[in-house]
């Protein structure tokens, strides 16, 4: 795979297709996932994580899970919810499975499309919930971080899962700098789930 990492636009890793089961917000649920994107093997524990803490916002608009990979935190809200549901990633064949996984959960409200950030959305969000692309390096992170905000309705609210030793308090600091409100709602085993109220 020649160091390449999940979050490159066209994954050059050989196809190899699976399809995994998790329990999630007290669902069951399979995900059909492969090789050249995020967490293939099992739903990753810091998205877990973030999929237990989440708590629907209070104001209208548009739910969108940044960074979808095969579309395990979109699918499984859009399920809960009429809202429409947005899924992105930059990672064409992470976008391919999650819109299969879309279809395979027949989460009607939900599409996933490809993008880079924010690019492909010009809508104004009520929640955007994220497991950023850490290893793509701070600048992104935080271009994200900025991204969402920008996105984001008055009163909505960027969720996101970040381990403490990939820099979790780094990630603090930049949305303190951007969010006039941010909590730490949870934190399990190493990892911390911020809520950063616009």
């Amino acid at each position: 795979m020649s160091g390449e990492q999940y979050f490159h636009a066209s994954p050059s890793a050989a196809s190899d297709e699976k399809v995994i089961q998790a329990k999630l917000r007290g669902r069951d649920w399979s995900f059909v996932t492969d090789s050249g994107v995020f967490s293939k093997q099992t739903v990753d524990f810091g998205t877990e994580t973030l999929l237990e803490a989440f708590e629907w916002p209070d104001v209208d608009g548009d739910i969108v899970d940044i960074g979808c990979g095969y579309g395990v935190v979109g699918v499984t809200l859009a399920k809960e919810t009429a809202r429409n549901v947005l899924l992105f990633d930059i990672n064409q064949r992470a976008v391919e499975l999650a819109k299969r996984n879309i279809q395979r959960h027949q989460a009607e409200n939900a599409e996933a499309a490809e993008s880079d950030l924010f690019n492909a959305y010009e809508g104004r969000a009520a929640a955007i919930l994220t497991n950023p692309p850490i290893r793509a390096g701070k600048k992104v992170v935080h271009q994200l971080f900025e991204e969402a905000f920008e996105a984001l309705r008055p009163g909505g609210e960027c969720w996101i899962v970040i381990q403490k030793k990939q820099g979790a308090p780094s990630a603090k600091e930049k949305l303190n700098e951007l969010f006039p409100v941010v909590k730490n709602v949870k934190k399990n085993k190493g990892y911390y789930i911020f809520r950063a109220r616009k």
